[in-house]
Order: structure tokens, then C-alpha cells, then sequence
């Protein structure tokens, strides 16, 4: 079965953690000191939060799937859809392991499908602290909309660095 995923960049994680607790009428069921995911099932989300963004906002979208069936599946719709698919498999980002396939769409929305495979210690990279390598998870993207051969061959935890000039998140 396939569920929703929206990950969005936030300011300041409490203060967001109080707000979408209150909104979902349920408590995160992943808390990290710079991440927070609801797997709601009414609706049927993948709701994640960071403050490891630039940009404050939607970072990205996607469809979580069960079976490597399912993700096969999304991805032959991908392919049809047009737009160059970039693949990752057994990927670390965001507290978990995945397969995943990401791509952007004719707006520069970056959308990802992926299969959770298990969890992982720590958000992207094999290092805690991510955030401050120049390889990590959530590095500027080194490709943009403007460059589209350089944005389909530039990776990041979360499959292609996806998009626009102002990603910095990911997951």
C-alpha cells in the first residue's frame, strides 16, 4: 500500500512539533533533536520535519511504499512520466535506510518513491553530524533547474540533489 510523503524545512522545530501534534491529534512517532515524523494513517502520510534546511517550506514530496513490487511499480510510472530518474539503493538518510528512485518534476518540485528498509542512527552520511561535511546528506545542491544535465547526475541522501537552487534538505 502506498502512503504520501511531504517533508517540509521548519524554523524552529518545537514550536512546529507543538503546531502539526496538535493538527494530526497525535505525537510524532520519530523525534530526533533536528527531525520529527508522523505515519498517520488517516490520513495516510509520511509527514516529516528538519530545521536541516536553507529554505523554510515543502523540501519535497513523495510515495513510501510496502514491497520492492510497489517501488518497481511507481518507478515504471517515473519512467513513463518523463524526466531523468536517478536510482539509490540501501541509501541512509533521515534516520532510515531505503531504495529509492528521485526525480524532479516540470516545475522543479523534487519528488522521490522509496521503500523503507530498516533505521539508522543517525540523519544522513555515516556521520552524526552531516550537516557541517561538504558530502553530506543536506548539502547545497550542486546542481539546479537552469542546469538539467548537472542536476540529473548530482546525488544527495535522498536520491538526486532534486531541484532547485534554494535545496538544502533532504528526506
Amino acid at each position: 500500500m502506498k502512503r504520501f510523503h511531504v517533508h517540509v524545512a521548519v524554523a524552529d522545530l518545537d514550536q512546529s512539533i507543538r503546531f502539526y501534534s496538535q493538527l494530526f491529534a497525535a505525537d510524532p512517532s520519530v523525534l530526533k533533536p533536528d527531525y520529527a515524523k508522523w505515519m498517520l494513517d488517516d490520513p495516510r502520510i509520511n509527514f516529516a520535519i528538519s530545521q536541516r534546511g536553507g529554505k523554510h517550506g515543502v523540501n519535497h514530496l513523495g510515495l513510501q511504499v510496502d514491497s520492492g513490487e510497489e517501488l518497481e511499480e511507481v518507478h515504471g510510472r517515473l519512467e513513463q512520466a518523463g524526466g531523468a530518474i536517478v536510482e539509490e539503493k540501501g541509501v541512509s538518510c533521515c534516520y532510515a535506510r531505503s531504495d529509492k528512485y528521485g526525480v524532479t518534476d516540470p516545475q522543479g518540485i523534487a519528488w522521490e518513491s522509496f521503500r523503507s528498509l530498516g533505521t539508522v542512527p543517525f540523519y544522513g552520511d555515516a556521520d552524526a553530524n552531516a550537516s557541517s561535511s561538504p558530502n553530506a546528506c543536506c548539502a547545497p545542491a550542486a546542481a539546479t533547474v537552469a542546469d538539467p544535465a548537472a542536476k540529473n547526475s548530482a546525488r544527495g541522501c535522498c536520491g538526486p540533489v532534486m531541484a532547485r537552487e534554494d535545496s538544502k534538505a533532504c528526506c
